[in-house]
């Protein structure tokens, strides 16, 4: 059986890693270069860095801070924030970043995704999803971009099958509903799009326990589950997770 992955996300803001609830009232909670360090210490399978006003601020992604954590880690590094070329694709890269997470610029320009993973390859090219509930859409949930401020006219589920027709290799599916509320993740449009597409998808918002992965991770059908607040705030090591997840019957890297 595939061993489920844990990865931990650190969204960056001028700098700095920062939490929020509902991607609002972000509050600084440290350095990402030291807390990438001891998250890879802990046993985390991948890591993740979003840089949460690159979009709405119209500028590209902080190469200088991507190479220093890409310093730290050891295991695949997964950047996003800003990305909106095939040139800043590059230059992320060649400061240390396996896999590039896609979001508000692959909704404004859906080429980016095709050109992308037919230049770095499918395995490079991560389409970040930022979905709400809304029932006007067919599937149930809208996508939002620039960091959940702006809605879309494009359904979650419509939008996951176009963005792997195009070439997008794994789906990081951020609940906003479920975002820093630690009430467990949405399950139901976790399992909708995993069911509907043919690359991993990772479950992102909403875990404040491991039973909340384990959740996901199983009746979720995610193939891997982002977490944030359980790590940096509320006491949990990436290490005791993964044993408990073991206690709980998940497959995972130990």
């Amino acid at each position: 059986m595939l061993k489920k992955r844990i990865i931990v996300c650190l969204d960056v803001k001028d700098g700095r890693t920062t939490k929020g609830v509902k991607f609002q009232n972000n509050i600084d909670i440290g350095d990402p270069v030291e807390m990438a360090k001891k998250y890879y210490e802990q046993g985390v399978d991948e890591l993740v860095f979003y840089d949460i006003m690159a979009s709405a601020r119209g500028r590209g992604p902080i190469l200088d801070l991507i190479s220093r954590v890409a310093e730290q880690v050891f295991i695949p590094f997964c950047v996003g924030g800003g990305i909106g070329s095939i040139e800043d694709i590059r230059s992320t890269i060649l400061a240390g970043a396996e896999k590039i997470s896609l979001n508000s610029q692959a909704v404004k320009n859906p080429d980016l995704i095709r050109e992308g993973a037919r230049i770095f390859g499918n395995q490079c090219i991560v389409l970040g999803m930022d979905a709400a509930k809304d029932s006007e859409m067919p599937s149930g949930y809208r996508v939002y971009i620039n960091g959940g401020r702006v809605k879309t006219d494009l359904d979650a589920l419509d939008w996951a099958k176009k963005a792997v027709s195009l070439g997008a290799g794994e789906i990081v599916l951020n609940s906003i509903d479920a975002d820093g509320v630690r009430q467990g993740y949405e399950l139901n449009v976790t399992r909708m799009i995993a069911e509907n597409v043919s690359v991993p998808v990772i479950a992102s918002g909403g875990g404040g326990k491991p039973e909340h992965l384990a959740d996901v991770l199983t009746s979720g059908k995610a193939d891997a589950a982002l977490i944030a607040s359980m790590v940096h705030s509320m006491g949990y090591t990436v290490d005791g997770i993964k044993a408990d997840l073991n206690k709980l019957g998940v497959p995972v890297r130990l």
